[in-house]
């Protein structure tokens, strides 16, 4: 099964001619509220392409709490596990989405501070389990799981987003590393690694510490490095509308191919498809895809390239 400790919001989005400039008023016809946060996102974008989901979190005492769980019990993700923090605030991000799908996010953590690695039982952590991670925790409660989940032979993802410093040792356990662009070259700066092309991260990352690293390059696809070899997988051919849950269908996506046993490149190729599907559609969860959606585009993505 998919373990997936993470964050847990409400999102409200905004649509913008343009982004804003420091300083600017913009105004926007109305809002979109709907359930975020990259750990619920994830969940449940695993849980739409078919696989069994269980979610760690924190919401708050408040009535965002319930509005963020409701489309995750609906779709079957097990949320029995995320806790309900007191004198706290459900995790909010406001999104500012332009007309060519690009966005902008700041995120009010609130609860989402007050998730615990204790929260996770050690009956979850086998070698039959994929877990999920994010960055909209606390760095020090994902790195303390990293730690027993490891030790306890699960398979580990992590993705650096929103980009932050991961330690050398977290990296050495770890099997799955997803980064952006901005992201990977953070994680590198941050272990020494002098990697001046964005492009360069993966390769380099995965040849020090013996994990897969992908890189995700928005439309243009993604590259991917580590002990099975190297790939590029191209984006799926769409005119984008709302890009917000790009990255989160991209890592839910792929969690499910893994966890079913599914090759690398084309679990990479699963992903990819399921990413740009999301592009289609305004929102973050509300853009997941089914499963047969994404099984019903896989031949609209255009060929990988093996690398050397």
């Amino acid at each position: 099964m998919i373990v997936v400790f993470g964050s847990v919001n409400i999102d409200i989005e905004m649509r913008v001619g343009r982004l804003p400039r420091p300083g600017e008023t913009l105004l926007s016809g109305d809002y979109l509220m709907t359930p975020g946060g990259k750990g619920a996102n994830q969940a449940l974008a695993a849980a739409r392409a078919g696989d069994q989901v269980r979610l760690i979190g924190m919401v708050g005492n408040d009535n965002f709490g319930t509005f963020a769980l409701d489309l995750l019990n609906e779709q079957g993700v097990d949320v029995s596990g995320v806790g309900e923090a007191e004198d706290e605030h459900t995790g909010c991000a406001t999104i500012w989405v332009d007309d060519s799908g690009e966005n902008s996010i700041v995120v009010g953590a609130g609860a989402n501070l007050r998730a615990r690695a204790d929260q996770v039982p050690d009956a979850l952590l086998t070698d039959k389990t994929l877990l999920m991670m994010q960055m909209e925790v606390t760095p020090a409660e994902n790195w303390t799981l990293v730690k027993r989940a490891k030790a306890r032979g699960a398979r580990i993802i992590l993705n650096v987003a929103p980009a932050g410093m991961v330690p050398d040792e977290v990296l050495r356990s770890v099997d799955f590393l997803v980064v952006n662009e901005l992201e990977g070259q953070t994680v590198a700066a941050e272990v020494g690694l002098d990697v001046e092309q964005a492009t360069r991260v993966p390769r380099a990352l995965a040849s020090r510490y013996g994990l897969t690293c992908i890189l995700t390059l928005g439309g243009a696809g993604l590259l991917c490095f580590g002990p099975d070899g190297g790939w590029s997988v191209p984006g799926l051919p769409i005119s984008p509308v709302d890009t917000t849950a790009a990255g989160d269908a991209f890592v839910g996506n792929l969690a499910v191919a893994l966890d079913n046993g599914v090759a690398i490149d084309e679990a990479l190729r699963w992903a990819s498809v399921g990413a740009g599907l999301s592009c289609t559609r305004e929102g973050a969860q509300s853009a997941m895809p089914h499963g047969d959606e994404i099984r019903a585009q896989l031949d609209k993505l255009p060929a990988s390239r093996k690398l050397a």
